[in-house]
């Protein structure tokens, strides 16, 4: 199953560098190519405050839902304040919460966004208002549903977020590839932290990945993977750095769930960033870890 809803096509200022549009074009393209029916979908709803205040301290969620931000917190985030904003998160951070019920049963679920990685206990940065794998993952400890999360994070950029929130938690480990160059500039310490130089080719990245992929999930004996799929590791992406054909971040898509499948644990993955200059790109780069998936796990 794949959470999506009309609210994740938030209407930005013209020129505005996130590419929100497609959030719009990768379900078109996905049944435009018959890659998925259209009863694949669920819409979620906004998520319960008392869920998010397992991860969010209750005065940052308080001044988010009153829009009491102040000018550098909403500059740091990157998305002009507004109701439609923080519905739109709550309901991206529920659709996640949902995808981990389908994946239990299903194996493998999608959200069409998701993966707000920046996110801390306390704010926001980088287009990332609530981190929605953390707020999943300590719903889902707290609650007995999982023991041990793994958080595959192959975003570009490192999950400062989640390394920061689960910095003490022995339940979960961060695995965080990501551009030693790249936003933050300030990184965390995930449990384990992969740099990578500028202009990484395919080969360099699938080694690194195929050596500790494995061996993380056989020392720490996970039941459940979310897998940040971002395609901001594709070279040419505006914020990326890094050299990865749209062939090698299939083959990356392809090893992760392969991966899973071969250690029978359930994954949601969630989409992460891409920023190349044209959004077909971001789009079909997208799209195709949903191929992937279908051809591994249907």
């Amino acid at each position: 199953m794949i959470a999506f809803s009309e609210e994740y096509i938030l209407q930005l200022p013209e020129k505005h560098p996130f590419p929100i549009q497609k959030y719009k074009l990768i379900p078109e393209k996905l049944l435009e190519d018959n890659v998925i029916k259209l009863d694949n979908f669920f819409a979620p709803q906004k998520i319960d405050l008392s869920i998010v205040e397992l991860t969010h301290s209750k005065d940052y969620i308080n001044r988010l839902i009153n829009l009491e931000l102040s000018y550098q917190e909403i500059r740091k985030i990157g998305f002009p304040l507004s109701k439609e904003l923080i519905d739109r998160e709550l309901i991206i951070t529920q659709g996640t919460l949902d995808c981990c019920f389908f994946a239990m049963k299903n194996d493998i679920s999608f959200n069409i966004a998701g993966g707000t990685h920046h996110a801390y206990r306390d704010s926001g940065s980088g287009f990332c208002i609530l981190n929605d794998i953390a707020v999943a993952t300590n719903y889902l400890l707290k609650n007995s549903y999982v023991q041990k999360v793994l958080i595959v994070d192959l975003d570009v950029h490192q999950g400062n977020g989640n390394a920061k929130i689960f910095e003490h938690n022995e339940n979960v480990f961060t695995f965080s590839m990501h551009g030693e160059k790249n936003f933050p500039l300030k990184k965390e310490v995930s449990n384990l932290d992969i740099p990578l130089p500028d202009k990484t080719s395919d080969k360099i990245y699938l080694e690194l990945l195929k050596e500790n992929l494995p061996k993380i999930i056989n020392d720490f004996k996970p039941d459940f993977i979310f897998y940040i799929s971002g395609v901001d590791i594709l070279e040419g992406d505006k914020f990326g750095r890094i050299s990865v054909s749209k062939e090698g971040c299939q083959l990356r898509d392809r090893y992760v769930f392969e991966t899973a499948k071969k250690y029978n644990l359930p994954v949601t993955v969630v989409m992460g960033g891409g920023y190349s200059k044209d959004i077909n790109q971001i789009v079909d780069a997208h799209c195709n870890t949903y191929k992937v998936a279908k051809s591994i796990f249907q």
